[in-house]
């Protein structure tokens, strides 16, 4: 009995026009707009809303700007949610349910936690193969060049901790989720099933100060991150940092700038664990959130690295 992912998340902003303008470059597809809100979805069905930040009918923001006002966690079954709110009524917390049977709540950071029944349709999705001696993954194939992204599904949340014992309690007792990862006292991978990705949330010690540090979107593969974050660079979107490879996780990952929140990320090919994953406790350090990674971005007109020099004479200008 478990979690499945993230089902849902809602932003809460200042400009809807530019959240829109942003989400429709950034591959999801849209599925209603207002003044005041928006509605898209991933492929896989997973939703994105928008709405207007400090609407009375929104839960209060964890922190000033535009951020993350709720995410819903989707369980496998209605025998995973009922056993979730049982636990969470055994520690003296009443879930509020909606009449669509959505159980909310309030993490320690007082971020609006719904859990509901998953509503994302399974999707099979068929990552490029590579190639290696002796081993034609990808036989007669040329390997894809993307033209922009289409994010599969809503792949992690990145949190900072206002209590950080009390968060990550809530997270693995309450919510069930399993320790893949961590810095001792400062950071715990947590995802959501006993075997599955490396990670849906990342939580963050930052004492006092509740906050999002990013939200993660799934791509197909690290062809997928290339070519939907060159073509979000030259629509104009600011990278924060990427393209790069995460040491922890093993994942490619894109960040960018967005009028949603803190960084948006695509990422691919991320770590898949099972009971036999052997959790392990790092110390923090550059290295260890990025193997390498390009600071700049990438041009999206020229493919190469913003603010590069090519002094080689080798004609790779």
């Amino acid at each position: 009995m478990s979690f499945t992912g993230i089902d849902a998340i809602t932003f809460g902003v200042a400009d809807i026009g530019e959240a829109q303008r942003f989400l429709d470059d950034w591959g999801t597809t849209p599925i209603s707009a207002a003044d005041d809100r928006l509605a898209y979805q991933t492929r896989d069905g997973g939703e994105v809303f928008v709405r207007k930040r400090g609407d009375a009918d929104l839960p209060a923001a964890i922190e000033a700007g535009n951020t993350v006002v709720q995410v819903v966690w989707g369980a496998e079954d209605q025998a995973s949610l009922d056993a979730t709110i049982v636990r969470f009524q055994a520690a003296g917390i009443v879930p509020r349910l909606d009449a669509d049977g959505t159980a909310w709540v309030n993490d320690p950071n007082g971020l609006s936690v719904g859990l509901r029944v998953s509503r994302r349709r399974k999707l099979a999705v068929a990552p490029t193969l590579p190639n290696g001696p002796g081993v034609p993954n990808r036989i007669d194939a040329r390997s894809p060049v993307y033209e922009r992204a289409e994010p599969v599904k809503i792949g992690h949340v990145v949190l900072f901790a206002a209590d950080f014992e009390a968060m990550c309690d809530f997270y693995t007792r309450l919510m069930g989720f399993t320790v893949s990862d961590q810095y001792p006292g400062f950071g715990m991978f947590l995802r959501c099933k006993l075997r599955g990705e490396h990670h849906n949330l990342f939580v963050v010690n930052r004492a006092g100060k509740p906050g999002v540090n990013h939200v993660a979107f799934t791509v197909s593969d690290v062809h997928e991150v290339i070519g939907g974050g060159i073509a979000m660079s030259k629509k104009g979107w600011k990278t924060e940092i990427g393209p790069g490879r995460h040491p922890i996780s093993s994942a490619y990952f894109w960040y960018f700038h967005n009028p949603l929140c803190a960084p948006l990320e695509y990422y691919a090919d991320d770590d898949f664990c099972t009971e036999a994953w052997q959790a392990q406790s790092f110390v923090r350090a550059p290295e260890l959130f990025a193997e390498w990674a390009i600071a700049g971005g990438i041009d999206g007109t020229t493919r190469r690295q913003t603010l590069a020099r090519d002094d080689s004479g080798r004609g790779h200008p």
